[in-house]
């Protein structure tokens, strides 16, 4: 450990010799007051019966003078070393030790354990951009977890099958994965699997066993990977001593072949590399550092590499600086994280986290750690990155919401070529950028912070429903349909899901809203955005009198679910996250109820509320009401002021209503912190009504307006999402 002398200075020893001077004087007076001014001795006793006289008092001594200054106490001992200071952050540690293989630990920048959680997978550990922590394990079968929102996971918790999800079966191919990297740009994982001397990619929404998009084999066993998003370069340590690079990797199809390969060598050009295991890419030096273990049985021959200009970097390359010897405790580096210019180093056979600052300047050779910490069998770190700190799409936190396009589903009555189909148009409406097809009879759509979207679809003859997670949509996928390599679907008995319509995403909860609009159990239900298959709710809102809901929007802010019934009224529903944390899996009945009005009264009879935009910033309510579904002219458009308050008979602050609006069965709408985007059904219409809050209202047409096939749904899709 670094250490940093903390011996007496100047200004202590000026201390302890003024102590000393304060210590004497006070003593020397001391003594000088118990011996001046005493009284006089008593007179001495008379004859028998007769009192002798009182004696004089004495008169009080005059005071000594002060005592010379004590001498300067010697030096103190110096200081216990310190040790260094780094940033504040946490770290996600993988164990792989007899008695801790399949848990991990949440450390801080001293690696001080903050908290344990049992994932059931012992080995490669990284986050996507939603803040779920994706691990690789093989103790088993191989497999890919993912633990959903791990950060606020209760200390000593484990997986679970209604919150998390795992890649595994024979179909993934997966035998011992390894190091992993997660793509946020492109939303995939890549993974370095050892013993069927491939990486494996999967669509990071993936689940269950399902094959992979994509495999490369290799000229040696893989241990860890690592990937540059903007570049599309992908590079991968290898036991043998070397570093394949891919360019070009996905855009060129999953490369068969390496571009070139590095291998770390010494100035004389002859290979000092052994068996690479860890391996990471700083973008902004363009450096790779890479961690080599030597031999696994061989505590004290590991060593770390600097490669300089890995972009380019060819053949036998001379690394910028190398770290090896007893005193840096490098046995078997099995991984790497590194945090600026500070690398931390998951040293198994040494059972240490250690931290070497500074990483890519400093001397080369036997160099100690600034930083060791005890741990055992640690088998892979990385830090707790959030990279997405943008509201939901559904949240208008922005007073107008720049946009790169609009999603649209199709749901048209009988099955024709647009059945399943999510479009993107440009937010003008006056084009199409592009289309997916979740391959079901898709009803409502929304995205999560990544851009991959959640489609509710059900089956009219089966009477099943379920929840279709596509990859990515919101940037890509373009003329593509649902695949197990990317795509997961929640569907089955334990789910509830009959007849599902709108829904809407936390995407930092890790949470699904549906509204459940089946007539027998009509309700809200809450999955997990991780979970896959089979998958029970983790909790369920039922508005009272059995009201049917068609949407729901559920603000993060206040804890606040706003539904929509299908009988003209909203139900509001407080508190729901924190009631799901302490333990609550049902709520019945909701905590306010609003009923649109105008002068004080009900809108009259057919009313029929669809969607549901909460805006938080104005706290209005902006909501639809078909009417009757079956007259393409009654449909409406409502904003309600003081949403967060209002209950029962609520007048409407604007009513967009009347043949020249177009608005029939207006299923859908999202709001962008100005205008309000419409998915009108009955007429083939997306529509924009601009300024909504401050609209006059009437029967007004549309600003903008683009024919669809049966629009079901829409959703803004911000600028942001492709960042």
């Amino acid at each position: 450990m670094k250490t940093f002398k903390s011996g007496a200075t100047t200004q202590s020893i000026h201390a302890q010799s003024m102590t000393s001077k304060l210590c004497l004087s006070a003593l020397t007076l001391a003594i000088l007051f118990s011996l001046s001014g005493c009284d006089g001795d008593d007179g001495s006793d008379g004859t028998a019966g007769i009192q002798g006289t009182a004696g004089v008092a004495g008169s009080n001594g005059t005071d000594g003078a002060d005592g010379s200054d004590g001498s300067d106490g010697t030096d103190g001992v110096d200081g216990v070393d310190g040790a260094t200071g780094f940033a504040a952050a946490t770290f996600i540690l993988a164990n792989n030790g007899a008695d801790n293989a399949g848990t991990i630990d949440l450390i801080d920048q001293n690696a001080a354990k903050l908290k344990t959680f049992n994932s059931g997978a012992n080995e490669g550990v990284a986050f996507d951009s939603l803040g779920n922590l994706i691990q690789a394990s093989d103790s088993g079968n191989g497999a890919l977890s993912t633990v959903c929102q791990v950060l606020s996971r209760e200390d000593g918790t484990m997986f679970d099958s209604n919150r998390d999800r795992t890649i595994t079966g024979s179909n993934t191919t997966l035998v011992n994965p390894k190091g992993i990297h997660v793509s946020t740009k492109r939303g995939l994982i890549f993974a370095a699997d050892f013993n069927a001397m491939q990486i494996t990619v999967f669509g990071a929404t993936a689940a269950g066993d399902a094959a992979p998009l994509a495999s490369t084999v290799t000229d040696a066993k893989p241990w860890d990977v690592t990937y540059d998003d903007t570049n599309d370069r992908l590079y991968v340590a290898l036991t043998n001593g070397d570093v394949t690079v891919y360019d070009n990797y996905v855009d060129g199809g999953f490369m068969a072949m390496p571009t070139r390969t590095i291998t770390p060598s010494n100035a004389a050009g002859e290979k000092i590399s052994v068996n690479i295991h860890g391996i990471v890419y700083d973008a902004n030096t363009n450096k790779l550092v890479l961690s080599d273990v030597g031999s696994a049985s061989d505590a004290t021959d590991g060593a770390l590499f600097v490669i300089n200009n890995a972009s380019l970097a060819d053949g036998n390359t001379t690394v910028a600086r190398s770290i090896a010897g007893p005193a840096s405790m490098l046995g078997n580096p099995v991984d790497i994280s590194l945090t600026g210019s500070d690398l931390r180093v998951a040293e198994k056979s040494n059972d240490a986290v250690l931290v070497f600052s500074n990483i890519f300047s400093g001397a080369s050779g036997d160099i100690s750690p600034d930083s060791v910490t005890a741990t055992i069998k640690p088998e892979s770190i990385t830090e707790t990155v959030m990279h997405n700190d943008m509201a939901d799409v559904s949240d208008s936190y922005l007073a107008n919401m720049p946009l790169m396009g609009i999603a649209v589903s199709s749901n048209p009555g009988a099955a024709g070529p647009t059945t399943g189909q999510i479009s993107r148009l440009n937010a003008p409406l006056t084009s199409e950028l592009g289309s997916y097809n979740a391959s079901q009879t898709i009803e409502s759509v929304t995205f999560d912070k990544a851009g991959n979207s959640y489609t509710t679809f059900d089956n009219s003859t089966t009477s099943t429903g379920g929840i279709v997670i596509s990859n990515k949509v919101a940037m890509h996928r373009d003329g593509e349909v649902f695949t197990l390599s990317q795509d997961s679907i929640i569907s089955g008995a334990n789910t509830g899901l009959i007849s599902p319509k709108g829904l809407d995403v936390a995407s930092d909860s890790g949470l699904i809203f549906v509204a459940e609009n089946n007539a027998t159990t009509p309700s809200i239900v809450v999955f997990s955005t991780c979970t896959t298959g089979d998958a029970s709710p983790l909790i369920t809102l039922t508005a009272s009198n059995s009201a049917r809901p068609w949407d729901v929007d559920y603000d993060v802010a206040t804890d606040r679910a706003f539904v929509a019934l299908t009988n003209g009224t909203i139900a509001v529903f407080d508190e729901v996250k924190s009631k799901l944390m302490a333990g609550m899996s049902t709520i019945t009945g909701e905590d306010r109820l609003i009923t649109p009005a105008t002068a004080g009264a009900a809108f009259p009879a057919p009313s029929n509320i669809h969607g549901i935009d909460y805006d938080p910033l104005s706290d209005s309510l902006i909501v639809s009401d078909v009417g009757s579904a079956a007259d393409a002219t009654d449909g409406k458009i409502f904003v309600l002021n003081n949403a967060g308050t209002s209950s029962g008979l609520s007048n409407v602050s604007v009513n967009i209503a009347g043949p020249a609006t177009m608005l029939g069965n207006p299923v859908d709408i999202m709001f962008t912190g100005n205008h309000l985007y419409v998915a009108e059904k009955s007429n083939g219409l997306v529509m924009r009504f601009d300024n909504i809050l401050n609209s006059p209202g009437g029967d007004i047409a549309a600003n903008l307006s683009y024919s669809f096939t049966a629009p079901e749904s829409v959703a803004i899709l911000p600028t942001w999402l492709n960042r």
